[in-house]
C-alpha cells in the first residue's frame, strides 16, 4: 500500500461510539480471547507431551490449534488496546503486517481444514490401511503444503496492495486492517485488485469447503454400514460437530469476501467478522478435541502430573 501523500497512520473507527457497548464489546472479546487462547494452547500441549495422542488426527488438531491461536493474536488484543486507551490510530507498517498476517493464517487455516476432513475420510472409508497412509512424513508434508499454499495464495494481491494509494483518505471504516475497508478507502483504480482477491477467495473458500463437503459425504456413507448402532452415533457425533465450525469459518469468509465490491458496506461485515476472530477460535478447542474422551484423559493425567510435582 504505498502511502502517497506520505501520511504514516490510519485511524481505526472501530465498532460502536457508544460507551457502554464499548464496555460490553470489551469484555466480550476478553474473555473470549483468553478462553481461546487458553484451550487451544492446551490442545497443543497435551498433543505434544501425551504418548496416546500421537495420531495423525491430533498432529492435524495440534496445527490447527497453533493456527487460531495465532489467527485471534493478530487480530483482537490490537483492537482490546484501542477499546481501553482510545486510541484509534495504527501506523501504516502495523497495517500492513497484519493484513499479510491475517491472510497467510486465515488461507493456511482454510487448507488445513481440507485436509483434516480427507485425514477423516481416510479413518472412516479406509480404517485397515490409515497408519500406512496417514503416516509421520505424510501428514508433516501436507501441513507443509498449507503453509506453502497459503503464502503463494496471498503473495499476489499482496503487491499489488502495497502499491495503492490513499490521498487524504485515512479512515478505516472497521476494527482491524480488512482487505475490503482498506481497499474501500483507496483513491486507486481498486477494481482489478478486488477481482483478484474475490477469484482466490472463490479457490480458496470454495474449493477447499467442497473438498470438505465431499469428504463428509464419503463418511456418512461409511458410517451407515457401521454394525453398532453405538459407534454409528459417536461418528454421527463427530461429523456434525466437526461441520459446525467448518460451516461458521467457511461461511464468515464466503460472506466478506465473494461479493461483487469492496465498497459495499461494511456494518454487517464487521460483525461477522467478529464472530470468526472471536468466537469461532474459542469453539473450536471445545468442539474438535476436548470433548474427545482421549484428550479429556490426557488431560486429566497432565494435572495429576501437575499435582503431583507441585506437593514435591
Amino acid at each position: 500500500m504505498r502511502n502517497h501523500t506520505s501520511l504514516s497512520i490510519f485511524i481505526l473507527l472501530g465498532l460502536t461510539d457508544d460507551p457502554p457497548m464499548q464496555v460490553l464489546i470489551f469484555t466480550f472479546l476478553v474473555v473470549s480471547y483468553l478462553l481461546s487462547v487458553t484451550g487451544n494452547l492446551i490442545i497443543i500441549i497435551l498433543t505434544l507431551v501425551d504418548s496416546h495422542l500421537k495420531t495423525a488426527m491430533y498432529f492435524f488438531l495440534k496445527h490447527f490449534s497453533f493456527l487460531e491461536t495465532l489467527f485471534t493474536t493478530v487480530c483482537i488484543p490490537r483492537f482490546l488496546y484501542s477499546l481501553s486507551t482510545g486510541d484509534k490510530t495504527i501506523s501504516y507498517n502495523a497495517c500492513v503486517s497484519q493484513l499479510f498476517f491475517i491472510f497467510l493464517f486465515g488461507g493456511t487455516e482454510f487448507f488445513l481444514l481440507a485436509i483434516m476432513s480427507y485425514d477423516r475420510y481416510v479413518a472412516f472409508c479406509k480404517p485397515l490401511h490409515y497408519a500406512t497412509i496417514m503416516n509421520s512424513r505424510v501428514c508433516v508434508w501436507l501441513v507443509t503444503c498449507c503453509w506453502i499454499a497459503g503464502w503463494l495464495v496471498i503473495f499476489p494481491p499482496l503487491c499489488l496492495g502495497l502499491n495503492l494509494e490513499f490521498c487524504d483518505s485515512i479512515v478505516i471504516d472497521h476494527f482491524l486492517c480488512d482487505a475490503s475497508a482498506v481497499l474501500k478507502i483507496s483513491c486507486s483504480d481498486t477494481r482489478f485488485i478486488e477481482q483478484m482477491v474475490v477469484t482466490l477467495a472463490v479457490l480458496i473458500d470454495i474449493v477447499t469447503f467442497l473438498c470438505v463437503v465431499m469428504s463428509y459425504i464419503y463418511n456418512v456413507n461409511a458410517i451407515l454400514k457401521f454394525p453398532s448402532s453405538q459407534q454409528k452415533q459417536k461418528a454421527f457425533s463427530t461429523c456434525s460437530t466437526h461441520l459446525i465450525v467448518v460451516s461458521i469459518t467457511y461461511g464468515s469468509c464466503i460472506f466478506i469476501y465473494v461479493k461483487p465490491s469492496a465498497k459495499d458496506e461494511m456494518a454487517i461485515n464487521k460483525c461477522v467478522l467478529v464472530l470468526t476472530t472471536s468466537v469461532a477460535p474459542m469453539l473450536n478447542p471445545f468442539i474438535y478435541s476436548l470433548r474427545n474422551k482421549q484428550v479429556k484423559q490426557a488431560f486429566a493425567d497432565l494435572i495429576k502430573r501437575i499435582s503431583l510435582i507441585s506437593r514435591k
